[in-house]
């Protein structure tokens, strides 16, 4: 617990908190996003919003895949587990995420379809190898830290000719969705929240690295800083992004150089890009469409692709109608403002995606934000 313990160590906590302190502006305020559901459950976690000072506020942004898929997306998994027989593997977060009615995979599995949890990629070819008369769909999601053994485990039953295992992709990138909330449709509206800066995410940096947030840094004048996962490495990403809005910089930092440099993962890199293609455009929970902001594999490996393999159409489906998911989502309300939280919809009986997921900004904010002091709440929304 060595190196663990030292990036949670109070006293220097408290010296970077004054250090933040010192260095604001009476005249400023500094408004940053994290974009990172991590990140979004380690502020909550330490109370790490209590050390800032009223100047700064952070802002939790889309950093969650389970919970910015669309309603739609689930819809087609439910799809084919139920209407085309499939044995549907997933990861575990997903088996709870309502679809379109309240349904689940979870739900459809109680009912008799064949959805099982996996831990992995490995698990799931395994399935496919032991059940040779059966059809096997891996539901991939996440961001570009599960993008890999996703292309891997493609590349693997090609290599083996697995014919009978196939893959539902749901993979989403980081920086397209970054520029949309900078640029995109609704971003400068009367909707959109002021942002003076980026967390940079952790995991996903390890793999593209810290050189793909430097075109819209440079193109939107935002600053970004990319954090580990202990609350000093984020209060030391604070710090970082403060000084730069005070000398008006607007460059990409590392805070994270224990594990991120700035070309990433190239391994992991080129098998993406010998595996998948960026899709034309896809839909994102709150965000909407997004061009060139997600995956699919080749047409060289369409055998394994089981939206091609499948009739699953487009199914639009339809969040509950009074969740705020997509607002959090884009950091236009916080948990407590949707009227459902805390009440309806809790992680016991959850009805939005914020809530199940583990990186949802809901569920971080059940967990540990509901205990902050009203009023200190009160005061950081009215900024």
């Amino acid at each position: 617990m060595k190196y663990v313990d030292d990036y949670r160590d109070p006293d220097l906590g408290r010296r970077l908190a004054a250090a933040i302190a010192a260095a604001t502006r009476p005249a400023t305020r500094y408004n940053f996003m994290e974009f990172c559901g991590g990140h979004t459950h380690a502020i909550a976690r330490h109370g790490l919003e209590d050390l800032l000072p009223d100047a700064v506020r952070l802002i939790h942004g889309p950093g969650c895949p389970v919970c910015v898929l669309p309603v739609g997306r689930l819809d087609m998994a439910l799809s084919l587990a139920r209407d085309h027989r499939v044995i549907l593997c997933t990861y575990g977060d997903m088996m709870r995420v309502p679809g379109s009615g309240g349904d689940s995979l979870l739900r459809a599995r109680t009912d008799g379809a064949d959805v099982r949890m996996v831990y992995s990629t490995l698990d799931a070819l395994a399935v496919a190898r032991d059940a040779p008369d059966r059809e096997v769909v891996f539901f991939a999601i996440g961001f570009e830290t599960t993008t890999p053994p996703t292309a891997l485990a493609i590349r693997h039953a090609a290599e083996t000719e697995l014919t009978n295992f196939s893959v539902f992709c749901n993979h989403v990138l980081t920086p397209p969705a970054v520029l949309h909330i900078l640029d995109g449709p609704g971003a400068p509206g009367a909707d959109a929240v002021p942002l003076d800066g980026f967390i940079g995410p952790a995991h996903v940096s390890t793999v593209i690295g810290s050189g793909a947030y430097e075109p819209f840094a440079e193109a939107h004048r935002k600053p970004v800083a990319i954090a580990g996962f202990e609350p000093l490495d984020i209060l030391q990403a604070v710090l970082m992004l403060v000084r730069q809005v005070n000398d008006g910089r607007f460059e990409v930092e590392n805070q994270y150089i224990r594990a991120v440099a700035r070309d990433g993962n190239r391994k992991a890199r080129a098998l993406v890009a010998e595996i998948m293609t960026p899709r034309e455009t896809f839909e994102w929970r709150g965000l909407g469409a997004i061009p060139r902001s997600a995956l699919r594999p080749r047409d060289g490996f369409a055998r394994w692709d089981a939206e091609r393999r499948f009739d699953l159409g487009d199914l639009m489906g339809r969040d509950h109608p009074a969740c705020d998911c997509g607002a959090i989502l884009r950091g236009l309300k916080e948990p407590p403002d949707c009227r459902l939280f805390g009440a309806a919809c809790t992680p016991d009986t959850p009805l939005g995606a914020c809530m199940v997921s583990a990186e949802g900004a809901c569920a971080a904010h059940w967990s540990y934000g509901r205990f902050r002091h009203p009023r200190h709440r009160e005061a950081r929304r009215a900024l």
